[in-house]
């Protein structure tokens, strides 16, 4: 069976190298285009491209499926695609042209958290389990049947972008298994059942931390949003980042401080929230690196002098 590849960025890397090394034979890959990377804006081949690259795979770069990519994936007559993270809508014609279909590895448990970032919203929401699913694309949002799902908890320490890493791995390993199922056979996909829930694309504003949720709620938020598009708020009007915020039980709780007001205990960094405290690991000011947070404060000087509130 011939095998497309269709994916762009890191987190498709994992699942191409899973294809070859099951021993499927993967005909060529369909990615975005080159796009501007970094400060100097220097037109930058896909992950994906660059990785098909070194195994000598063809690769086709379109950021639409037009009438070019068609004829392109035409030629390399795939019976099969295996897609992860691709970053275009398939037309009909696209999904009518491979025997065998495009088999898509979506990270969670469908039909929960359809769309464009499923371990992000799923975080958000506070979930402690996520998962990936490989499903049978049709015209619809991840509305295709089921081939199979794994399942990961989520560590305390864990994010966006580790979950997506282990997820990155592990759902390599299904995708391999589904399409050879599917070469042999044995695969059985199944209907989607449920209530289905929604994860659209993040912008930068959902990143913003709001001081007046519970704890527990804006820990779910840093998580989801870790490391993008970054969690982050407001101090003196500029954008500050913020990684590793957890509740904790504060020794000597500030119950009458402002949402967003923060205070030093020793070396750490704890800022009020609309219900309990939360421990804040790593600042980023605007324009500098990310840092300790207890380096931040100590280095600004302000938590010990004047009241600061972040907004």
């Amino acid at each position: 069976m011939r095998v497309l590849f269709a994916g762009t960025p890191e987190t498709a890397v994992g699942p191409l190298n899973a294809l070859v090394d099951a021993g499927l034979d993967v005909v060529g890959v369909l990615t975005r285009q080159d796009a501007p990377l970094g400060r100097k804006r220097i037109m930058t081949a896909s992950p994906v491209a660059q990785r098909a690259e070194a195994l000598g795979l063809p690769v086709v770069k379109a950021n639409r499926y037009d009438d070019a990519a068609h004829a392109a994936v035409a030629d390399l007559a795939p019976d099969v695609a295996g897609v992860v993270a691709y970053g275009a809508i398939l037309p009909r014609r696209a999904i009518d042209l491979l025997p065998y279909g495009w088999i898509n590895l979506h990270f969670s448990v469908l039909p929960q958290w359809r769309g464009a970032a499923p371990v992000q919203r799923a975080l958000m929401a506070g979930e402690r389990e996520l998962g990936a699913s490989t499903f049978l694309i049709e015209e619809g949002l991840d509305t295709g049947p089921v081939y199979g799902t794994i399942l990961h908890k989520v560590g305390d320490e864990d994010t966006a972008g580790t979950m997506l890493d282990s997820l990155s791995a592990s759902g390599g390993s299904l995708l391999a298994e589904t399409l050879r199922d599917i070469e042999n056979g044995r695969a059985r996909p199944a209907e989607q059942t449920g209530e289905p829930t929604f994860a659209p694309k993040l912008s930068i504003e959902d990143g913003r931390i709001d001081w007046n949720q519970p704890a527990a709620d804006i820990e779910a938020h840093v998580r989801g949003t870790t490391p993008e598009p970054g969690a982050w708020t407001l101090l003196a009007g500029q954008r500050v980042k913020m990684q590793g915020v957890y509740p904790v039980d504060s020794r000597a709780p500030s119950d009458s401080a402002a949402p967003g007001t923060a205070r030093s205990e020793g070396r750490r960094v704890l800022v009020a929230c609309g219900d309990g405290e939360v421990l804040v690991e790593r600042i980023q000011p605007a324009g500098k690196k990310m840092m300790n947070a207890a380096d931040w404060a100590r280095g600004a000087g302000r938590i010990d002098q004047e009241t600061v509130i972040f907004e």
